[in-house]
């Protein structure tokens, strides 16, 4: 533009020097007239202020700034877009180690629920044998001494009765009848006792078996545990944007008197969650302000999420939350009527996994029910596990089927007495349905 104005300046002084020149020759002007006359053009062309930018220059200039900050944006989102990947790939990793860290770890309580059912089993008959034991030998304590009486002076025994023949006579049948029955007496007590030495001697040799498989599984513990480590250290647990509206859910759902309430809690707070962050996405884009309206969205669309794929079909694919044999199904009588649930018998500390994939919506004391967890599997199906000594798992925690959730109390075989249970719960939309149609036949 500046090349333009000069140009025309160049074209007005020509102009004027053509003038200039035409009159100095029709009047025969003096030179120092027409010197004055050109300086002054010139003069007025140097003065003259530099042209402004077009219109056009000025919008073009903005667009393409807008371009690029455009382009930073996605290229920003892209790379954020990759690193999310990025961190659902590890944690899908470490859940599979986990997953299969515990998969081992089973293979090993099985070992051992196995051994200390025999144990159990032996331990139970041999208390039983020596009550019955104690039992007969309780019975024939008043006949003892006139047991050891006969047996060394039985002539001697019958003559010191002063009685007439007849009544003698029936005396040492009598004493015949009772000598038989007690002969029987103390062979059956001598058999009992060589029971109860049989059974002490399968409990000592039941013992290393037991050991070596409670060893065994100590050291799969062991290996879960440390990956178990490994995902607090590493995953750094990137909570999503509906891990804190989860834990506030449960919160309130631990007021609630029953489990369906509890769940029922946790659904509407979810909802209610969602709409607020509906409402303040929508304030946000009116207010031009796109930072928060693209937060909002981003955690009205994460509380919007199924929790889990749900449950399936009920053929028998989802894995039992423990080793372990069902010792009540579903239905059976109760003191508070039939059982909602299911409840398994477990090998000592017997690790707890979660039989769907979904999301963990509460973890925590409830009621009569001790530590309670329950796992939203998606599509109305929740899974209530109660009974556990330690949870593993936070709210708002996804987790894979078959991964570790949290752990069962010890307890010593070789000790006949009542074992902890575990206690599971299939829920759909409230309601407990039967879950051994989803379960895998063997725990």
């Amino acid at each position: 533009m500046l090349r333009s104005a000069r140009n025309d300046a160049g074209a007005a002084l020509e102009s004027s020097l053509m003038f200039a020149g035409h009159n100095a020759l029709r009047s025969a002007a003096s030179p120092l007239r027409l010197g004055l006359l050109l300086g002054t053009l010139i003069a007025g062309v140097a003065a003259a202020p530099p042209p402004k930018p077009a219109p056009s220059d000025a919008a073009r200039q903005q667009l393409r700034e807008t371009e690029r900050d455009h382009a930073a944006r996605l290229a920003a989102e892209q790379q954020a877009a990759e690193r999310a990947r990025a961190a659902e790939a590890e944690h899908v990793r470490l859940a599979a180690e986990r997953v299969a860290a515990a998969q081992r770890l089973r293979q090993a309580e099985a070992a051992t629920f196995e051994a200390a059912e025999r144990m159990d089993q032996l331990a139970r008959r041999r208390q039983e044998a020596e009550a019955r034991l104690a039992e007969r030998a309780a019975d024939l304590a008043p006949l003892l001494p006139l047991i050891e009486r006969l047996s060394l002076y039985p002539a001697e025994t019958l003559l010191a009765v002063p009685e007439p023949p007849e009544s003698a006579l029936r005396g040492v049948l009598v004493l015949q009848g009772l000598s038989r029955q007690l002969e029987q007496e103390a062979e059956a007590l001598r058999r009992q006792q060589l029971e109860v030495a049989a059974l002490s001697r399968e409990v000592a040799a039941e013992a290393p078996r037991l050991a070596a498989a409670q060893a065994q599984q100590a050291a799969r513990a062991a290996e879960l545990d440390r990956e178990l480590e490994r995902s607090r250290r590493d995953a750094r647990m990137a909570e999503d944007a509906a891990a804190e509206a989860a834990r506030q859910a449960a919160a309130d759902a631990a007021r609630a008197d029953t489990l369906r309430g509890v769940i029922a809690r946790l659904e509407a707070d979810r909802q209610a969650a969602e709409a607020r962050a509906r409402d303040e996405a929508e304030h946000a884009q009116q207010q031009r302000r796109g930072a928060a309206a693209s937060e909002a969205r981003r955690r009205q669309e994460a509380l919007a999420q199924p929790a889990g794929p749900g449950v399936g079909e009920p053929h028998g694919l989802l894995t039992a939350p423990v080793a372990g044999s069902v010792v009540r199904s579903f239905g059976q009588p109760t003191d508070a009527g039939p059982a909602e649930g299911i409840s398994y018998r477990i090998p000592p500390a017997a690790r707890v996994v979660s039989p769907c994939a979904g999301k963990i919506v509460f973890a925590g004391p409830f009621r009569s029910y001790g530590l309670l967890l329950i796992v939203d599997c998606g599509g109305g199906y929740h899974f209530v596990l109660a009974g556990l000594e330690r949870l593993d798992v936070q709210v708002g925690r996804h987790v894979q089927a078959g991964e570790p959730v949290g752990g069962m109390p010890g307890w010593d075989p070789r000790t006949p007495a009542d074992r902890p249970t575990l206690y599971m719960e299939l829920r759909r939309d409230g309601k407990p349905v039967d879950p051994a149609p989803w379960l895998k036949a063997k725990a």
